[in-house]
């Protein structure tokens, strides 16, 4: 069935034709990627968003997340969705080896999550922000810090669970 989210036939020739994504498997830090490889995780996201992101893309936005003054309250789409994700272990798809992740080419990640907002943003977010926050530890934290932290954000479930209260991350001063 052909997608009403993106034009992937778009999306192929502008990775593949126009930007040559192929070419970048020739340099040593891609060196263990394929054309295969960029193809079978655009299709996964476009898989993904389809069946778990899409279809709850209205009711996300009439029913909002609650919180009670204890916890928060998502639709039950949503974590299903978040589960799906997790279990695909595609949010660590552009972070370094180093720190357990893909090390996919950041343009072909953010390709990869485009099919995820165009089917809803508003459930995206969630392991975006986890990324994001991988992201600054992975640039400026300590090694403590990224030690503590980044693996349980790019585990399985890094977008439903935050780290312990207990841990704090303290402003580290990091001279280049």
């Amino acid at each position: 069935m052909k997608s009403t989210l993106l034009s992937r036939r778009d999306l192929d020739f502008l990775l593949f034709e126009w930007l040559r994504v192929d070419e970048l498997t020739k340099r040593q830090r891609f060196a263990d990627h394929t054309t295969e490889t960029f193809a079978d995780v655009l299709t996964l996201c476009e898989e993904l968003a389809a069946r778990y992101f899409a279809p709850h893309y209205k009711l996300s936005d009439i029913e909002e997340p609650a919180f009670d003054g204890q916890s928060v309250t998502v639709l039950p789409e949503i974590k299903e969705g978040l589960r799906a994700f997790g279990d695909a272990e595609l949010l660590a798809m552009s972070i370094d080896e180093k720190h357990g992740g893909a090390q996919l080419p950041a343009v072909v990640s953010t390709a990869a999550f485009m099919w995820l907002q165009a089917a809803n943003v508003s459930t995206v977010g969630y392991p975006l922000l986890t990324l994001a926050n991988a992201n600054l530890l992975t640039e400026f934290g300590s090694d403590e810090q990224i030690a503590t932290f980044v693996p349980p954000m790019l585990g399985r479930r890094g977008a439903l669970r935050p780290p312990p209260r207990q841990q704090r991350i303290r402003p580290q001063n990091k001279t280049q």
